[in-house]
């Protein structure tokens, strides 16, 4: 009887104060990394409109107008019927058309800001009420 006595093992009281140890860590750190996400998914849709930009910036140096809100940024992989000098395609990949929450960018030429207007309405896919710009991003 002896013997069983001298081995030792974690007691259930041990295991509930480490599981509870664990459980305020997990419940502390949740919010920071669900916000570090979401701030990188801003940083990435700022980036890839910044990208667009760039490719909208290059077609209006060939054919010398930016795209029609008509024609859309698919003006950017497939030549319109009357863009001639249109040495695309000006974007590579054709995910970048979609912000980082899975929407479609919303483009506008002319925009109300500048020649024209590229912007997400982010994870909600809504503008809020009343205001004058898109919440993520507009160039």
């Amino acid at each position: 009887m002896d013997r069983f006595r001298t081995e030792r093992g974690y007691t259930l009281m041990e295991l509930l104060v480490v599981l509870a140890i664990l459980g305020l860590l997990t419940a502390i750190a949740t919010p920071y990394v669900l916000h570090y996400l979401e701030t990188a998914k801003v940083k990435t849709a700022r980036t890839e409109i910044s990208n667009i930009g760039a490719g909208l910036d290059m077609f209006k140096s060939d054919v010398g107008r930016y795209p029609t809100t008509q024609e859309g940024l698919q003006a950017l992989l497939k030549a319109p019927p009357d863009a001639e000098n249109w040495d695309g395609p000006y974007i590579k990949k054709l995910d970048t058309f979609n912000d980082p929450w899975g929407h479609p960018y919303k483009y506008i030429s002319p925009g109300q800001h500048s020649e024209y207007d590229i912007y997400s309405y982010g994870p909600n896919k809504q503008a809020t009420p009343g205001e004058a710009k898109p919440p993520v991003a507009n160039w």
